[in-house]
Protein backbone atom coordinates (compact mmCIF):
# COMPACT_ATOMS: atom_id res chain seq x y z
CA UNK A 1 0.00 0.00 0.00
CA UNK A 2 1.76 3.15 -0.89
CA UNK A 3 2.05 6.13 1.64
CA UNK A 4 -0.38 8.22 0.04
CA UNK A 5 -3.11 5.70 0.17
CA UNK A 6 -2.15 4.81 3.49
CA UNK A 7 -2.42 8.46 5.42
CA UNK A 8 -6.11 8.51 3.26
CA UNK A 9 -7.41 5.72 4.70
CA UNK A 10 -5.76 6.33 8.14
CA UNK A 11 -8.02 9.98 7.93
CA UNK A 12 -11.02 8.14 6.97
CA UNK A 13 -10.91 5.74 10.25
CA UNK A 14 -10.55 9.35 12.39
CA UNK A 15 -13.50 10.40 10.58
CA UNK A 16 -15.41 7.26 11.15
CA UNK A 17 -14.63 7.47 14.85
CA UNK A 18 -15.79 10.85 14.55
CA UNK A 19 -19.56 9.71 13.20
CA UNK A 20 -19.85 7.06 15.27
CA UNK A 21 -19.49 9.44 18.22
CA UNK A 22 -22.67 11.24 17.22
CA UNK A 23 -24.39 8.13 17.86
CA UNK A 24 -23.69 8.94 21.63
CA UNK A 25 -26.49 11.87 21.54
CA UNK A 26 -29.28 11.38 23.75
CA UNK A 27 -31.72 9.49 21.31
CA UNK A 28 -31.90 5.66 20.99
CA UNK A 29 -29.07 4.43 18.40
CA UNK A 30 -31.38 3.16 15.68
CA UNK A 31 -32.84 6.91 15.08
CA UNK A 32 -29.70 8.16 15.66
CA UNK A 33 -28.42 6.04 12.55
CA UNK A 34 -32.03 7.23 11.06
CA UNK A 35 -30.42 10.78 11.77
CA UNK A 36 -27.16 10.71 9.87
CA UNK A 37 -27.67 8.34 7.29
CA UNK A 38 -30.40 10.74 6.08
CA UNK A 39 -27.89 13.74 6.11
CA UNK A 40 -25.20 11.50 4.03
CA UNK A 41 -28.53 10.92 1.55
CA UNK A 42 -28.89 14.97 0.90
CA UNK A 43 -24.90 15.44 0.96
CA UNK A 44 -25.07 12.25 -1.54
CA UNK A 45 -27.64 13.90 -3.63
CA UNK A 46 -25.69 16.99 -4.03
CA UNK A 47 -22.67 15.22 -5.06
CA UNK A 48 -24.37 12.85 -7.84
CA UNK A 49 -24.99 15.92 -9.13
CA UNK A 50 -21.39 16.21 -10.24
CA UNK A 51 -20.05 12.97 -9.53
CA UNK A 52 -23.20 11.62 -12.54
CA UNK A 53 -24.54 8.44 -11.59
CA UNK A 54 -22.38 4.79 -11.82
CA UNK A 55 -22.47 3.12 -15.37
CA UNK A 56 -25.57 0.41 -15.11
CA UNK A 57 -23.08 -2.69 -14.55
CA UNK A 58 -22.39 -1.52 -11.48
CA UNK A 59 -26.05 -1.03 -9.96
CA UNK A 60 -26.97 -4.66 -8.72
CA UNK A 61 -23.15 -4.73 -6.57
CA UNK A 62 -24.32 -1.26 -5.60
CA UNK A 63 -28.05 -2.37 -4.49
CA UNK A 64 -26.77 -5.14 -2.59
CA UNK A 65 -24.27 -3.27 -0.80
CA UNK A 66 -27.34 -0.70 0.58
CA UNK A 67 -29.32 -4.07 1.30
CA UNK A 68 -26.37 -5.16 3.17
CA UNK A 69 -25.62 -1.90 5.23
CA UNK A 70 -29.57 -2.19 6.25
CA UNK A 71 -28.83 -5.44 8.14
CA UNK A 72 -25.47 -3.56 9.74
CA UNK A 73 -27.45 -1.03 10.80
CA UNK A 74 -30.12 -3.02 12.59
CA UNK A 75 -27.35 -5.40 13.91
CA UNK A 76 -25.70 -2.87 15.24
CA UNK A 77 -27.92 -0.96 17.06
CA UNK A 78 -29.56 -4.29 18.52
CA UNK A 79 -25.81 -4.62 19.82
CA UNK A 80 -25.63 -1.48 21.14
CA UNK A 81 -29.32 -1.53 23.11
CA UNK A 82 -27.79 -4.76 24.45
CA UNK A 83 -24.39 -3.68 25.41
CA UNK A 84 -22.17 -0.01 25.65
CA UNK A 85 -20.50 1.04 22.58
CA UNK A 86 -17.23 0.44 24.35
CA UNK A 87 -17.80 -3.28 23.75
CA UNK A 88 -19.90 -3.43 20.96
CA UNK A 89 -17.78 -1.27 18.36
CA UNK A 90 -14.33 -2.93 18.67
CA UNK A 91 -15.81 -6.55 18.81
CA UNK A 92 -17.61 -5.61 15.65
CA UNK A 93 -14.98 -3.69 13.98
CA UNK A 94 -12.18 -5.52 15.20
CA UNK A 95 -12.75 -9.06 13.72
CA UNK A 96 -14.00 -7.65 9.99
CA UNK A 97 -10.65 -7.22 9.15
CA UNK A 98 -10.16 -11.34 9.56
CA UNK A 99 -13.04 -11.97 7.31
CA UNK A 100 -12.35 -9.80 4.67
CA UNK A 101 -9.07 -10.72 4.34
CA UNK A 102 -10.29 -14.33 4.12
CA UNK A 103 -13.07 -13.67 2.24
CA UNK A 104 -10.82 -11.24 -0.23
CA UNK A 105 -8.95 -14.69 -0.75
CA UNK A 106 -11.62 -17.16 -1.37
CA UNK A 107 -14.22 -15.38 -3.35
CA UNK A 108 -12.21 -12.34 -4.73
CA UNK A 109 -9.06 -14.06 -5.35
CA UNK A 110 -6.84 -11.44 -4.20
CA UNK A 111 -4.19 -13.24 -1.99
CA UNK A 112 -2.21 -10.79 -0.03
CA UNK A 113 1.54 -11.11 0.67
CA UNK A 114 3.00 -12.82 4.04
CA UNK A 115 3.94 -9.29 6.13
CA UNK A 116 -0.10 -8.37 4.89
CA UNK A 117 -1.76 -10.93 6.42
CA UNK A 118 0.17 -11.07 9.29
CA UNK A 119 -0.43 -7.29 9.83
CA UNK A 120 -4.51 -8.25 9.98
CA UNK A 121 -4.14 -10.39 12.45
CA UNK A 122 -1.91 -8.42 14.48
CA UNK A 123 -4.00 -5.43 14.14
CA UNK A 124 -7.17 -7.21 14.97
CA UNK A 125 -5.94 -8.41 18.10
CA UNK A 126 -5.12 -5.67 19.01
CA UNK A 127 -8.26 -4.15 18.22
CA UNK A 128 -10.01 -7.44 20.27
CA UNK A 129 -7.54 -6.98 23.41
CA UNK A 130 -8.63 -2.87 23.83
CA UNK A 131 -12.65 -4.48 23.52
CA UNK A 132 -11.98 -6.43 26.94
CA UNK A 133 -9.72 -4.89 28.90
CA UNK A 134 -10.89 -3.11 31.59
CA UNK A 135 -14.56 -5.08 31.69
CA UNK A 136 -15.90 -5.36 34.78
CA UNK A 137 -19.49 -6.78 34.11
CA UNK A 138 -20.45 -9.60 32.37
CA UNK A 139 -21.88 -8.77 29.08
CA UNK A 140 -25.31 -10.81 27.15
CA UNK A 141 -24.61 -13.43 24.77
CA UNK A 142 -27.07 -11.56 22.63
CA UNK A 143 -24.90 -8.59 22.53
CA UNK A 144 -21.69 -10.38 21.45
CA UNK A 145 -23.95 -12.07 18.86
CA UNK A 146 -25.30 -9.00 17.44
CA UNK A 147 -22.09 -7.52 17.37
CA UNK A 148 -20.40 -10.75 15.20
CA UNK A 149 -23.19 -10.62 12.89
CA UNK A 150 -22.46 -6.58 12.39
CA UNK A 151 -18.82 -7.76 11.88
CA UNK A 152 -20.12 -10.09 9.01
CA UNK A 153 -21.96 -7.34 7.40
CA UNK A 154 -18.86 -5.14 7.72
CA UNK A 155 -17.27 -7.93 6.02
CA UNK A 156 -20.18 -8.81 3.15
CA UNK A 157 -20.25 -4.76 2.36
CA UNK A 158 -16.56 -4.26 2.32
CA UNK A 159 -16.26 -7.28 -0.38
CA UNK A 160 -18.93 -5.75 -2.01
CA UNK A 161 -18.42 -2.06 -2.65
CA UNK A 162 -14.98 -2.79 -3.15
CA UNK A 163 -15.83 -4.89 -6.25
CA UNK A 164 -18.45 -2.80 -7.26
CA UNK A 165 -16.52 0.16 -7.12
CA UNK A 166 -14.17 -1.41 -9.12
CA UNK A 167 -16.69 -2.46 -11.99
CA UNK A 168 -18.14 1.20 -12.06
CA UNK A 169 -14.45 2.26 -13.08
CA UNK A 170 -15.44 5.52 -11.19
CA UNK A 171 -15.16 5.29 -6.75
CA UNK A 172 -16.99 8.99 -6.63
CA UNK A 173 -20.02 8.45 -8.51
CA UNK A 174 -20.41 4.65 -6.85
CA UNK A 175 -19.84 6.48 -3.30
CA UNK A 176 -22.28 8.95 -3.76
CA UNK A 177 -24.90 6.95 -5.46
CA UNK A 178 -24.47 4.53 -2.46
CA UNK A 179 -25.19 7.13 0.61
CA UNK A 180 -27.86 8.49 -2.00
CA UNK A 181 -29.64 4.85 -2.33
CA UNK A 182 -28.53 3.94 1.01
CA UNK A 183 -29.68 6.91 2.73
CA UNK A 184 -33.31 6.60 1.34
CA UNK A 185 -33.56 3.02 2.44
CA UNK A 186 -32.99 3.37 5.90
CA UNK A 187 -35.46 6.06 5.81
CA UNK A 188 -38.03 4.11 4.72
CA UNK A 189 -37.88 1.61 7.02
CA UNK A 190 -37.70 4.05 10.00
CA UNK A 191 -40.95 5.48 8.57
CA UNK A 192 -42.44 2.33 8.48
CA UNK A 193 -41.23 1.49 11.82
CA UNK A 194 -42.02 5.08 13.34
CA UNK A 195 -44.09 6.83 11.23
CA UNK A 196 -43.36 10.56 10.69
CA UNK A 197 -44.49 11.31 13.82
CA UNK A 198 -41.89 9.08 15.43
CA UNK A 199 -39.01 10.85 13.57
CA UNK A 200 -40.22 14.56 14.26
CA UNK A 201 -37.45 13.99 17.17
CA UNK A 202 -34.76 13.88 14.90
CA UNK A 203 -35.18 17.88 13.95
CA UNK A 204 -33.65 18.81 17.04
CA UNK A 205 -30.52 17.05 16.39
CA UNK A 206 -30.09 18.59 12.90
CA UNK A 207 -26.58 20.21 13.24
CA UNK A 208 -25.23 16.67 14.74
CA UNK A 209 -26.88 14.26 12.37
CA UNK A 210 -25.23 16.78 9.73
CA UNK A 211 -21.28 17.15 11.07
CA UNK A 212 -21.95 12.76 11.70
CA UNK A 213 -23.76 12.43 8.06
CA UNK A 214 -20.56 14.66 6.46
CA UNK A 215 -17.95 12.36 8.51
CA UNK A 216 -19.66 9.13 7.54
CA UNK A 217 -20.03 10.08 3.77
CA UNK A 218 -16.11 11.52 3.79
CA UNK A 219 -14.91 8.50 5.77
CA UNK A 220 -16.52 5.73 3.09
CA UNK A 221 -15.84 7.33 0.24
CA UNK A 222 -11.66 7.73 0.88
CA UNK A 223 -12.61 4.06 2.05
CA UNK A 224 -14.14 3.29 -1.08
CA UNK A 225 -11.78 5.04 -3.37
CA UNK A 226 -8.44 3.16 -1.62
CA UNK A 227 -10.40 -0.23 -2.75
CA UNK A 228 -9.58 -0.07 -6.12
CA UNK A 229 -5.81 1.08 -5.90
CA UNK A 230 -5.06 -1.20 -2.87
CA UNK A 231 -5.91 -4.36 -2.06
CA UNK A 232 -9.46 -4.39 -0.24
CA UNK A 233 -8.17 -6.58 3.01
CA UNK A 234 -5.57 -4.34 3.93
CA UNK A 235 -7.56 -1.25 3.01
CA UNK A 236 -10.38 -2.78 5.30
CA UNK A 237 -8.40 -3.16 8.24
CA UNK A 238 -6.74 0.46 7.88
CA UNK A 239 -10.18 1.73 7.82
CA UNK A 240 -10.46 -0.14 11.53
CA UNK A 241 -8.24 1.55 13.03
CA UNK A 242 -10.61 3.72 14.12
CA UNK A 243 -11.35 2.26 17.26
CA UNK A 244 -7.71 3.76 17.60
CA UNK A 245 -8.69 6.93 17.23
CA UNK A 246 -12.07 6.77 19.70
CA UNK A 247 -9.19 5.98 22.62
CA UNK A 248 -6.93 8.75 21.81
CA UNK A 249 -10.22 11.07 22.26
CA UNK A 250 -11.33 9.54 25.51
CA UNK A 251 -7.77 9.58 26.87
CA UNK A 252 -7.02 13.01 25.32
CA UNK A 253 -10.62 14.82 25.92
CA UNK A 254 -12.20 12.67 28.12
CA UNK A 255 -9.02 12.51 30.60
CA UNK A 256 -9.96 8.93 30.98
CA UNK A 257 -6.95 6.46 32.61
CA UNK A 258 -4.64 5.43 30.13
CA UNK A 259 -4.35 1.78 31.52
CA UNK A 260 -1.81 -1.19 30.46
CA UNK A 261 -4.43 -3.10 28.61
CA UNK A 262 -4.80 0.08 26.50
CA UNK A 263 -1.33 0.81 25.68
CA UNK A 264 -0.50 -3.15 24.97
CA UNK A 265 -3.91 -2.89 22.65
CA UNK A 266 -2.44 0.55 21.04
CA UNK A 267 1.05 -0.94 20.55
CA UNK A 268 -0.51 -3.93 18.78
CA UNK A 269 -2.56 -2.27 16.28
CA UNK A 270 0.25 0.10 15.68
CA UNK A 271 2.63 -3.01 15.09
CA UNK A 272 -0.27 -3.93 12.43
CA UNK A 273 0.00 -0.49 11.06
CA UNK A 274 3.62 -1.17 10.50
CA UNK A 275 3.17 -4.46 8.75
CA UNK A 276 0.54 -3.64 6.53
CA UNK A 277 2.56 -0.22 5.43
CA UNK A 278 5.18 -2.38 4.65
CA UNK A 279 3.16 -5.18 2.21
Amino acid sequence: MTLPVFLAVLAAAALHAGWNAVLKIRIEPFLAMVLINGAGAVIGCVAVCFTGWPIAAAWPMLIASAVIHLGYYLFLTAAYNRADMGFVYPIARGSAPLMTALGSLLVLREPLPLQGYGGVLVLGCGIATMALSGRKRAVAPQALAYAGLTAIMVCLYTLTDGTGARIAGDPHAYAAALFVVDGLGLTAIAIWKRGLAGLKPLWRFKLPGLAGGTMSLAAYWIAIWAMTVAPIALVAAVRETSVLFATLIAVVWLKEPLSPARILSAALIVAGLMLIRLA
